[in-house]
């Protein structure tokens, strides 16, 4: 588990889709390049961001 730097709550990264309270936001946009938003649960303050190449590319969702 980790603590959110803004708000000091208790933040987890889930995998895949779950209605846990306490897991990190993550919104992905792009068709080929996708682009990753991390936010807090409570606070709704951004955590950090991330990018891959996906979709067509790859085959990754």
């Amino acid at each position: 588990m980790a603590i959110c730097p803004h708000c000091e709550k208790t933040v987890e990264l889930a995998l895949g889709q779950t209605s846990s309270p306490q897991a990190v936001r993550r919104e992905t946009a792009g068709k080929m390049k996708k682009e990753v938003m991390y936010s807090c649960p409570h606070c709704g303050k951004v955590l950090g961001f991330a990018f891959f190449f996906g979709g067509v590319l790859t085959g990754r969702p």
